[in-house]
């Protein structure tokens, strides 16, 4: 089944949208990607909303801690946001089988844009997120590099079905959207465990505190294959452009970093960084070895004063565990979303350097260098 048309949004020319001032509303600002397209919408002067399930007590713009899964919730809690131009829409719940994803996923989706019509809200934009799942990339091998115009799965997917469900809303309530495909998305973000810098960094802080080498913990192959990532901020850039361009509007982009590396290349760079032996790959299960670190990893905690993360919620170690052993390349094209004037690039490795440095400043991760 290939990608449906784009309906046509009768009445909208998205080159009218304000580039800067505005209201938006991000669904999900407590995670990675929804966090930091807040950040951004409100560094440019948006007027910034954010709802998601747990409190936010610092973050810099206006959150509302509203269950979304819950159709009435949803309506009362967003009742007062009848000002509100644009949604991005990064709110997720995990689920373990596609039928739950879709069961959950749609009815947070479906809820928020109701909620947002029930409030008299002028919905102009909204933007959604994808990612490689989209191609089959949780699958095993797909055809690289994987293009918008690539045919959907076979085996429904809530990424198909969410398109669909905002493709008609937005057909019918007169209002423009855009999916973005990030892959591999990494940022500055605590409290997040979905966040592959996390898994990396926690990682590398207990082997070295244990006294081991830096070894990349996936299989062989997967070593070798080409990968790319998304960087958050470079990501919150695409969503503010893709709520404001014309070109963007009711289309599908892949949005990466613009590079491409293998972790072979990455790994002992990352040893070098920091100040930790290399050895060559061993094979295991993070999901398995990792949560019997915990007492390693609190003992760093205290000696260094790092922000009080629960272990548990502090990384997602499945997330490196489904990375680390794909054994097929996993390459987008973002030709079609450059040519669309969004040209943004940045280098993987010396980003997820400066991130790294980062986290350690901020006491996410203990220093490294000195002990």
């Amino acid at each position: 089944m290939s990608t449906p048309p784009a309906p046509t949004t009768p009445g909208l020319g998205l080159t009218d949208l304000p580039v800067n001032g505005g209201t938006v509303l991000v669904a999900g600002d407590g995670g990675l990607i929804g966090s930091h397209a807040a950040r951004e919408y409100t560094r440019l002067g948006w007027t910034v909303h954010g709802v998601s399930r747990r409190a936010l007590d610092d973050a810099p713009w206006q959150h509302h801690s509203v269950d979304l899964l819950d159709a009435q919730s949803a309506t009362t809690g967003l009742a007062g946001l009848g000002d509100v131009t644009h949604l991005v829409f990064a709110a997720y719940i995990e689920k373990p089988t596609d039928a739950e994803l879709i069961e959950v996923n749609d009815a947070l989706l479906r809820n928020t844009l109701d909620a947002l019509r029930a409030a008299g809200a002028p919905l102009r934009h909204v933007t959604l997120y994808q990612g490689g799942k989209a191609y089959g990339h949780h699958l095993g091998y797909f055809t690289t590099p994987a293009k918008e115009s690539d045919p959907r799965l076979v085996a429904p997917h809530f990424y198909s079905t969410q398109e669909d469900l905002l493709r008609q809303a937005a057909a019918e309530r007169g209002f423009a959207f855009t999916a973005l495909r990030p892959e591999g998305v990494t940022g500055y973000a605590t409290g997040n465990p979905m966040n592959l810098l996390l898994v990396i960094g926690v990682y590398a802080a207990i082997c070295k505190e244990l006294g081991l080498p830096m070894r990349f913990p996936g299989t062989r192959a997967a070593y070798d294959v080409l990968y790319q990532t998304t960087d958050a901020e470079l990501l919150a850039r695409a969503t503010v452009w893709a709520g404001s361009a014309g070109a963007a509007a009711d289309q599908v982009f892949n949005v990466t970093n613009g590079d491409q590396f293998r972790w072979s290349g990455l790994w002992p760079r990352f040893a070098e960084h920091f100040g930790m032996a290399y050895a060559p790959p061993q094979q295991m299960s993070l999901t398995e070895a990792m949560p019997t670190r915990s007492d390693v990893w609190q003992r760093l905690v205290d000696r260094h004063g790092l922000v009080p993360t629960p272990y548990e919620r502090l990384v997602a170690w499945p997330v490196g565990d489904f990375l680390f052993h794909h054994e097929a390349d996993n390459i987008t094209s973002t030709v079609k979303i450059r040519q669309a004037g969004f040209a943004d690039a940045l280098d993987t490795e010396t980003r997820l350097l400066q991130l790294f440095d980062r986290l350690v400043e901020q006491k996410v991760l203990p220093p490294f260098r000195d002990r």
